[in-house]
């Protein structure tokens, strides 16, 4: 499995996920500059992989720059605003950085590289207790249908959607997966089938408009996604597309599971109608790979996620257990466990 982020002497390495499946390309950020802007242009993405690059950003902003924290902050804050792991990676760093006030230097960086690396290595064991968690609920012998990329690329290691489905085929269960290509960024076709099929998982890519069909033929078993940011009454925010699949699921009787750490949790917003949604940028929608597919000057929008509400999640799936309806009891219960 490769590795999605890495703390070295060089700087913070990851892989660039813009460049998957055709080539295998690594980027040191040298600065947290180069940390914000590698998350803001989705060279890293997925919520708890941008948490994990925020808190390096911020250990190397204090190692390498003379540049207020809170300027460092703010910096990695203002790159993405819908995936909520990219502000509790901020936080804690930042909570862990008032306690070291007085301190030399050396100490204060010595602590916040230590911190980040934790962080690290606690994001791939919460992901492979997310996918404990979830493979009771993956019905043996059906397809899995996932929208998106919630695997190893968009995690630290091993993935939330796809820790699932990894941890139902290592319990011995007959399942293959259907990836929707995640129109317009590519995610499901360019990441997910990419790392399903380096893992040997039998995958099939389908267009974004394919879902509804496969999910009335009876093929497919349960469907299963990540998330950028949940609300306490279980709204889940994710990649645009995702409502769509959601619904469809519920109209022909296929449960729709969410899987996201507890770290995803927003439990001050009440509702989904709260969390922000990021618009990016036309071009992503009128070009594919530099090549124009609408016509100049066509008027575009282009929202990266959507929110499903909570009356089409069947259970959402964390390190801590399994929460299901009424959602503002059981995510309480699990956030605070």
């Amino acid at each position: 499995m490769v590795e999605t982020i890495e703390w070295t002497a060089e700087g913070v390495v990851m892989i660039d996920q813009t460049r998957l499946p055709r080539e295998t390309v690594f980027v040191t950020c040298r600065s947290y500059g180069e940390v914000a802007d590698a998350i803001k242009t989705m060279i890293i993405r997925g919520a708890p992989a941008i948490g994990v690059a925020a808190a390096m950003g911020v250990a190397i902003g204090v190692e390498r720059s003379d540049d207020d924290f809170e300027l460092i902050c703010s910096t990695l804050a203002a790159t993405r605003p819908t995936a909520v792991n990219l502000f509790w990676g901020i936080e804690r760093m930042r909570r862990l950085h008032a306690t070291l006030a007085g301190q030399s230097r050396e100490a204060i960086t010595a602590a916040l590289i230590a911190e980040a690396k934790r962080v690290k290595d606690e994001d791939v064991a919460i992901c492979m207790a997310i996918g404990a968690h979830g493979a009771d609920l993956v019905p043996d012998g059906k397809t899995v249908l996932t929208h998106c990329n919630a695997g190893a690329l968009a995690t630290a290691g091993y993935g939330t959607a796809l820790g699932v489905i990894r941890a139902a085929v290592s319990a011995g269960k007959k399942i293959d997966v259907f990836a929707d290509e995640t129109r317009p960024f590519l995610q499901g076709a360019r990441l997910t089938a990419w790392e399903l099929q380096e893992d040997g998982i039998p995958t099939t890519l389908i267009t974004d408009n394919m879902a509804g069909h496969f999910l009335k033929s009876g093929r497919i078993g349960c469907v299963v996604v990540g998330a950028d940011r949940i609300a306490g009454n279980g709204d889940v925010a994710n990649k645009i597309g995702t409502y769509s699949v959601a619904v469809l699921a519920k109209e022909n009787g296929v449960p729709f599971y969410v899987a996201a750490p507890i770290s995803t949790l927003d439990l001050t917003l009440t509702s989904g109608d709260q969390i922000p949604i990021e618009e990016r940028s036309s071009k992503e929608v009128t070009e594919v790979y530099g090549v124009p597919v609408a016509p100049v000057g066509i008027a575009v929008q282009n929202p990266a996620f959507d929110v499903t509400p909570n009356r089409y999640v069947a259970g959402i799936i964390t390190e801590k257990g399994v929460a299901y309806p009424p959602f503002t009891e059981s995510l309480a219960r699990l956030a605070n466990s």
